[in-house]
């Protein structure tokens, strides 16, 4: 059955989520705040926009949520033309932002006032994952919530976790981000070895792959790596934006994440040689600078 839907924020994630739920048959309006994009979107999909997030959630029963970082979150929420101002009594509100699980516990709340339900549900797969629709959602919330917007999920996210209470979907997309940091600083140091000692890419990837040491990342990433090719897949700006909310929470915790907070560092050096905007993998640009 089609569903009344809004998106709010259409950054490379969202604009192709959006697109895959209306493709589908549902009825989506949506808000960015560049309205521009929001106005190409509606062209090129047959939807709807609208200037304020409270006019686009205003007839719709599930809001789909996906900005930038915690603050950005909280700007399309609150005030006169936030979320909140126009929910629908029952309505799905679902945050795909990477953002802070102690942000997730504070909408629900929130949400639960206006008589809605919430769900956190963070994403991986990167833009090329949400241009061919086969993201992961890690998902916080509670069963009946989660059925109720899986039909939507089936759009855009090819896997689709329910891990908990709200909050969860959060802290199984700070894990995501950590192993994928350590796991692209040790294919960077491999494939450094392997050019310094003259080993072919391509044979030496197509032994190791299929082993123990094998990853999405080197599959994936190896070519582009071996070409200093990084002008693609996920920045270096949302990458260290993801690791400062997964130190923290560590930090809360008590916990001591020191891989972590060393390849943070090393992202950090990626960025003052300019790569703010190339992709995760540019690890490797740092060591052969």
């Amino acid at each position: 059955m089609s569903k009344q839907c809004a998106f709010i924020g259409l950054g490379v994630m969202g604009y192709p989520m959006a697109g895959h739920l209306q493709k589908a048959g549902h009825k989506v309006t949506v808000y960015n705040r560049t309205q521009a994009t929001a106005e190409k979107w509606a062209k090129e999909y047959s939807g709807h926009c609208q200037p304020t997030p409270a006019e686009a959630v205003k007839e719709a029963d599930f809001v789909m949520v996906c900005v930038g970082n915690d603050d950005d979150v909280r700007s399309v929420f609150y005030g006169d033309d936030g979320i909140l101002a126009n929910l629908k009594p029952g309505a799905v509100v679902v945050d795909h932002t990477t953002a802070s699980a102690e942000l997730a516990r504070e909408l629900e709340q929130a949400v639960n006032e206006k008589q809605g339900s919430f769900l956190d549900a963070p994403v991986s797969g990167g833009q090329a994952g949400a241009e061919n629709g086969v993201l992961t959602a890690m998902i916080g919330g509670e069963q009946q919530t989660f059925e109720a917007a899986d039909e939507l999920f089936q759009c855009y996210a090819k896997t689709r976790q329910l891990m908990g209470p709200v909050g969860s979907g959060q802290l199984a997309k700070m894990v995501n981000q950590i192993c994928i940091a350590g796991v692209l600083q040790g294919l960077s140091e491999g494939l450094q070895l392997a050019r310094k000692v003259g080993l072919d890419p391509d044979k030496l990837i197509a032994a190791i792959s299929q082993g123990a040491a094998g990853s999405w990342q080197m599959e994936n990433r190896y070519k582009t790596m071996w070409n200093n090719h990084y002008e693609h897949g996920f920045a270096v700006d949302w990458m260290r934006k993801d690791l400062k909310i997964a130190l923290a929470e560590a930090d809360r915790q008590g916990l001591s994440l020191p891989a972590t907070a060393l390849v943070d560092q090393f992202y950090a050096d990626v960025q003052k040689m300019g790569g703010s905007r190339w992709d995760t993998s540019s690890l490797l640009a740092r060591l052969e600078k």
